[in-house]
């Protein structure tokens, strides 16, 4: 499933060509970040009270889909701190020898940063239990009865976790983080302010109608916000002179098969799918995969939720659904008769 969502232009995943345009796109500071302002006014009273009392601000946990900004405020915090941050992930850290280590060379007041955290394993978790909560880290020496325990002392340090399910984490661990803070889907307005800040970083030259074309696209994610101007930036430079304008935009999104709500043609397939081929629905899940040649857990975890928010599609205990608005934004006419084995 993770390949099928990296390979998508919409997908908030970050995919290797991501990296480098992340990195210079990136805000330093907490008054450059745009949008979650409820979360970023928590967090500046959080990192201003532990400077006044000169101590190490609360383990933080952030959560929500992917491609928010939870990396970016991860590295924003230790700015605002001026402390260093390690950078690690639930997948990397597969012992605890691994966790031990990382935890072994921090300094005091440092950030360590994991992302994906739902993803350790129970064993690394209990290592982590006292680490966070005492900062100490207890060692087993030996085997059988002549083991005993080694507690190292740990210097005052910050984790932050970030997870894009946190309804996988463990209750023990979910507890552990002073402060816990939700990211939500931006609204456009902020998606255009990102947008305009990237477009002088990169130094293009577009303007407002382009990117309110190119935010209505984003599917609420900076992450796509800003992979789409670049891959518009490309086209622009290639076909108009490195120019963005309307019709270069729309130009370059008819290329990319992405629509006005920021569906791509993987989406669109599945819609198209419900209501040509099952008169709307309900359609089971594994029968809309085989019909699409994709797996069922990839349409429910990677394609569904988008066209959930939007309202296209409604899960029945039946099966999945067309609405009415599907139809509409497809231009199919509206036919829907009464349920199969309906008496009407």
């Amino acid at each position: 499933m993770q390949e099928a969502e990296t390979s998508r232009i919409v997908s908030g995943e970050l995919s290797p060509d991501d990296s480098t345009l992340d990195a210079n796109l990136r805000p330093r500071r907490l008054g450059d970040f745009i949008g979650q302002q409820k979360v970023k006014d928590n967090l500046d009273i959080g990192i201003r009270a532990a400077q006044k009392r000169g101590e190490a601000i609360d383990h933080i946990l952030l959560y929500g889909p992917p491609g928010l900004g939870k990396t970016t405020l991860a590295f924003i915090i230790a700015g605002e701190m001026g402390v260093n941050i390690k950078v690690s992930s639930g997948p990397a850290i597969e012992r605890p020898g691994d966790l031990a280590a990382i935890l072994t060379n921090l300094q005091k007041g440092d950030v360590l940063f994991i992302d994906e955290v739902h993803r350790l394993s129970r064993i690394v978790e209990e290592i982590l239990y006292p680490a966070m909560e005492d900062f100490a880290l207890d060692i087993i020496l030996g085997k059988g009865p002549g083991a005993r325990s080694l507690r190292l002392n740990l210097p005052r340090f910050t984790l932050i976790g970030a997870t894009t399910r946190y309804a996988s984490m463990s209750s023990p661990l979910r507890d552990r983080f002073g402060s816990v803070h939700r990211l939500d889907f931006y609204d456009v307005d902020s998606i255009g302010a990102i947008l305009k800040r990237s477009a002088e970083i990169l130094k293009l030259k577009t303007d407002a109608e382009s990117i309110d074309l190119i935010a209505c696209r984003a599917r609420g994610t900076p992450r796509v916000a800003n992979r789409l101007l670049k891959r518009i930036r490309d086209y622009a430079q290639v076909k108009a002179d490195g120019v963005v304008n309307r019709g270069v935009t729309i130009e370059a999104m008819d290329k990319l098969e992405v629509d006005e709500l920021g569906l791509d043609e993987i989406d669109r397939k599945v819609i198209r799918t419900i209501i040509q081929k099952f008169d709307g629905g309900p359609v089971g899940l594994d029968t809309i995969a085989a019909c699409i040649s994709e797996e069922s857990d990839t349409i429910e975890g990677v394609y569904e939720p988008y066209l959930l928010q939007l309202g296209f599609l409604e899960r029945t205990p039946r099966g999945r659904q067309a609405t009415r608005l599907a139809y509409k934004h497809l231009g199919i006419a509206y036919k829907k008769g009464p349920p199969q084995g309906s008496l009407w």
